[in-house]
């Protein structure tokens, strides 16, 4: 059996327990692309983000000006200036210009075709942008992971996504060695490939204990990594670190916080949420919700179940909150992007085709505990996660070697 003393230092137990104290390099800009897209030389590379109004706010970078947008802002600081002053010589690229779309709302939600320079002209994503970049970075409010991959293997580009992209990330989630994240996360994917079910026990204040159950059939885990070298169209989602499945089924009970603190008690069957009852706060929210269930019943389709594989600081955005190790998420939603059979088409209304994580983490759902999860594949039964913490299953698989 590996020994857990031969982990790197940043899995050690003082680090798993204050991820925050956890040292990380510099962050590198041309180390980031270089390492995550290589190979880089000769690629064509742009900047896409979203405003409510595109055409006034991108044209001659209007926005800089004025208060708010601090992650467009950061796209500019970090990536936009950074490209311009000796990133794209140093990685052998070309273009490095910014385009604007109109704010989606709502997360992975097809983009419409307009697209603006900042020039103030009027483009077309489909004719102007997707045909002609090689690598395409998406930094924004809300995630475009799943129009991005569609576009991708139709157009034949590779890129990234960014959203929500702050300070903390870029000093953590995107400093850190991603052949490092993605040797660790095959080393869980292994761990948990083939599963045939995962079951998670919610531990309440009131003393209650609930348990989803969700069924993989045996499928192959997959990860998010964060290489997306080579040739081939594909769309990271950075930072990255994760290990993931398309549940097949689901059933039992699950805590929700919304985004109000509004705490709930959602109901699942058939892989699909069917009601929500109040815990604590607003019945309206919790009525609201319900509404939407029974108009579009696919909203609460269960689509994904997620691990994360990284020891990272609370960065207060879920993109890179979702990948701390000890940490697990469901999403609702489409899961095209993930490989899945949910598919936008399949909703009443365009609007309600997201893709929605739930995460469940000490900083996010202060309410309720994971007190443990649990894998069963085969004969083989393992505790996963107790309390937020990996267990020592997970901790031996990342010291094992490949």
């Amino acid at each position: 059996m590996p020994s857990i003393a031969s982990l790197p230092d940043y899995l050690h137990e003082e680090i798993l327990l204050h991820p925050e104290n956890r040292k990380f390099p510099a962050f590198d800009l041309v180390r980031l692309l270089g390492t995550v897209f290589k190979p880089t030389e000769g690629c064509r590379v742009c900047i896409l983000t979203e405003f409510e109004d595109p055409a006034l706010l991108i044209k001659d970078f209007a926005f800089l000006g004025q208060d708010g947008f601090p992650v467009q802002k950061k796209a500019h600081e970090v990536f936009y200036q950074g490209l311009k002053n000796g990133g794209l010589e140093a990685l052998g690229m070309t273009g490095g210009e910014m385009f604007a779309y109109k704010s989606t709302h709502g997360s992975n939600l097809d983009l419409a075709d307009d697209v603006w320079d900042t020039a103030g002209n009027h483009l077309s994503l489909d004719r102007d942008i997707y045909p002609n970049y090689d690598l395409i970075l998406c930094i924004s409010i809300f995630s475009a992971t799943a129009p991005l991959t569609a576009k991708a293997k139709e157009f034949g580009f590779r890129g990234a996504t960014l959203h929500g992209l702050n300070d903390v990330i870029l000093r953590s989630g995107l400093a850190v060695d991603y052949h490092e994240v993605s040797r660790d996360a095959e080393k869980l994917r292994l761990a948990l490939t083939k599963a045939d079910a995962i079951e998670i026990d919610f531990a309440l204040e009131d003393g209650r204990v609930l348990t989803a159950w969700l069924g993989l059939d045996a499928q192959e885990a997959q990860k998010s990594h964060g290489l997306c070298q080579g040739k081939a169209p594909d769309i990271a989602n950075l930072p990255a670190g994760e290990v993931y499945f398309v549940p097949v089924d689901a059933r039992g009970q699950f805590p929700m916080k919304y985004e109000d603190g509004t705490l709930g008690v959602l109901e699942v069957v058939d892989r699909c949420i069917i009601r929500s009852t109040l815990i604590a706060g607003n019945q309206a929210t919790i009525d609201a919700h319900n509404a939407r269930l029974a108009d579009d019943p696919m909203t609460g389709t269960l689509g994904e179940l997620g691990f994360g594989t990284q020891v990272l600081p609370v960065s207060g955005a879920d993109i890179q909150d979702e990948k701390v190790l000890g940490t697990c998420h469901l999403a609702t939603g489409r899961d095209d992007h993930l490989g899945g059979d949910i598919v936008p088409e399949m909703f009443k209304k365009h609007e309600n085709s997201t893709h929605d994580d739930i995460l469940f983490a000490p900083h996010k759902t202060p309410n309720f505990n994971i007190s443990q999860v649990r894998m069963k594949r085969g004969a083989q039964e393992e505790v996963l996660i107790e309390n937020f913490r990996p267990s020592r299953y997970l901790m031996e698989a990342l010291a094992s070697g490949l």
